[in-house]
């Protein structure tokens, strides 16, 4: 299984779509915890549902079993210590059992959508490397 990652930030419209078009996405997880930002431009999350259907063909599902509690992402903010926050994001996975809760054919050929550019300090990439341990046969592509 491939599962695909983007972020939207430091993109333009064309190229975020090109880029999942070009990946051959079918569905477009958004794992943030709030999808409705002003700030998210063409990536808010009803005018994205649009545009990913009428563009590009692809699926939109708003998933905020994969966002990190606000408690978490608020103590993220003030100390800025990505390893504690890895720790206890992976720990919400689990308690989540995000492994068992999802569906794999619904990833099938999806990505997982958030704000930040580089996947590196991204909850997004730490749900993609969970499922991989936990399904085995996951490989990661991040579209950058």
């Amino acid at each position: 299984m491939r599962l695909f990652t983007i972020g939207f930030t430091r993109k333009g419209a064309e190229r975020f779509f090109a880029l999942l078009e070009g990946a051959g996405v079918a569905n477009v997880i958004d794992v943030r915890s709030s999808a409705r930002s002003q700030l998210a431009g063409f990536a808010k999350r009803d005018d994205l549902a649009y545009f990913l259907k009428d563009i590009a063909g692809i699926g939109y599902r708003h998933e905020p079993s994969l966002a990190p509690t606000a408690p978490l992402l608020a103590a993220y903010r003030q100390r800025r210590d990505w390893a504690a926050y890895e720790r206890a994001f992976l720990e919400l996975m689990r308690k989540r059992r995000i492994e068992t809760a999802l569906e794999r054919d619904a990833l099938t050929r999806a990505c997982l959508l958030c704000s930040e550019h580089d996947p590196a300090n991204c909850h997004r990439r730490l749900v993609a490397e969970y499922l991989q341990r936990a399904w085995g046969d996951v490989e990661i592509v991040h579209l950058m």
